[in-house]
């Protein structure tokens, strides 16, 4: 799933005692210099391959002083980090830091401690030494994770490239990265998000959506990946990779049961799994008489909401995809996808896309959709 895609890095600290960074005065001006030379120097370290990103391959790391706040021999900066891993991102992602400095007798500043602003996110080497274990199409880091749990899932996802491809087409990446935190609240330290907003939630896709994705990231959550089986593991990396796969062409115009449906859709396309096994919630409303009047909504996905409404958004949005690729065939199914997204905003994308594409109009479709589920589901 690609919910909690994007986190809004800030923070800093207001001390203008020496009037650092709070005015254009020659003093600040020379203590900001000296402040971006640490920096300078710590990036320099990071590339050398020392600390916790000893094992990560980065190709470039570093950071743009902001602000800083002085006092005496103490400085707190607020600077923009820059990295980009070997291979893998496109352009740096970026991520403001709030960075902890002292100044020795000798007047030269140095790095004491770094990490996220208030409110942020954090980044997997915050959490301690990050492993990185390699895959053919593939690069997992984790923390606190033995090197053979990391190569399985660079062995999924490895399956999973081959899979996304073979539905969506070649013209992506077609490689993966995979971040694997130590606990479920490790995770939501990443995502900037209480944990019961994941719990339950085996992994999520971070990135931006439409254009060009720098650097998307597949997050998993531990705890809900280690309780499902081995195809249950395989579908939520095909499922993620997928988003990985489909971003430039996900934008505010396409509806979650369209960008979740499909994933999902690519998610069981290998497999054996029949409606009934892979919609369990929606086959029980089915079976109690009530089958849903429309199309989830994209309230209908909100993490941390109702646990049975979420299920029933996903196989909701995963049967009215294969009802397409079923009916009208794969090829429209992906034509359609791409129709949606290229309209830019949601007013009129599904319907236009509907009529141009399939040949129905939204009505027809959601009606076709309610016989589709009843067809598939009932007993």
């Amino acid at each position: 799933m690609a919910g909690a895609r994007r986190v809004l890095w800030s923070g800093g600290i207001a001390l203008c005692l020496l009037a650092v960074g709070c005015s254009g005065g020659g003093g600040g001006s020379s203590v900001r210099a000296e402040v971006q030379a640490a920096l300078d120097r710590r990036a320099a370290v990071v590339l050398g391959r020392e600390g916790n990103t000893y094992d990560v391959p980065l190709a470039q790391w570093s950071y743009r002083l902001t602000s800083v706040d002085a006092v005496g021999d103490r400085a707190t900066a607020d600077a923009r980090l820059s990295y980009r891993v070997q291979g893998y991102d496109s352009v740096p992602v970026t991520a403001s830091r709030i960075v902890k400095l002292d100044r020795d007798e000798g007047g030269v500043w140095s790095v004491v401690s770094e990490g996220p602003g208030d409110g942020a996110g954090e980044q997997l080497w915050d959490q301690g030494k990050v492993e990185a274990v390699r895959g053919e199409r593939s690069l997992v880091l984790g923390v606190g994770e033995p090197a053979e749990r990391l190569r399985s899932f660079a062995d999924l996802a490895d399956r999973a490239v081959p899979a996304v491809s073979a539905a969506w087409g070649t013209g992506w990446a077609r490689k993966v990265v995979v971040v694997v935190p130590a606990s479920l609240q490790a995770m939501a330290g990443l995502l900037g998000s209480p944990a019961d907003s994941y719990r339950g939630i085996a992994a999520v896709t971070t990135g931006e959506t439409g254009g060009r994705a720098p650097a998307d990231r597949i997050v998993v959550n531990p705890e809900a990946y280690g309780m499902l089986g081995e195809v249950g593991r395989q579908v939520v990396l095909t499922h993620e990779t997928t988003h990985v796969a489909t971003r430039a062409h996900t934008n505010a115009a396409t509806p979650l049961w369209l960008s979740e449906g499909y994933a999902d859709w690519v998610g069981y396309r290998d497999t054996d799994r029949t409606p009934r096994q892979a919609a369990p919630e929606l086959q029980s409303a089915v079976d109690e008489g009530r089958l849903p009047a429309a199309l989830p909504t994209d309230a209908d996905f909100g993490f941390g909401t109702d646990a049975t409404r979420l299920a029933q958004a996903y196989e909701g949005g995963w049967l009215a995809c294969r009802m397409i690729a079923g009916r009208w065939g794969e090829e429209r199914l992906n034509a359609f996808y791409r129709a949606v997204g290229a309209h830019g905003k949601r007013a009129g994308a599904v319907e236009g896309a509907l009529g141009s594409v399939l040949g129905v109009s939204l009505p027809e479709f959601t009606e076709d959709w309610r016989t589709y589920v009843k067809e598939q589901l009932a007993s």
